[in-house]
């Protein structure tokens, strides 16, 4: 994963909330007839070239560069606020 902003380019609100989707595979052989798991392998992880991600708000997905370009395309700025006391 890469060290840049997200920004959800569905709901175009999220900015903090994600996760990392990884997938697994995992074998396994049923019975023919009643459909129970007799003997299952080792869940092992998929590698992928680019991680997915999902919005924690909309619950859309993608992968992890849709992301990026969406907050690079709408960057987010730090205005400077000086509090006034009376």
């Amino acid at each position: 994963m890469e060290n840049k902003p997200y920004f959800c380019p569905n709901c175009r609100s999220n900015r903090v909330k994600f996760s990392q989707i990884t997938k697994y595979s995992q074998s396994f052989i049923k019975d023919a007839i009643t459909g129970e798991i007799v003997e299952s392998g080792e869940a092992v992880p998929i590698a992928q070239s680019e991680p997915e991600i999902e919005c924690l708000v909309c619950r859309v997905s993608g992968n992890e560069m849709r992301f990026i370009k969406q907050a690079e395309r709408e960057p987010r700025t730090t205005t400077p606020t000086t509090p006034t006391y009376v």
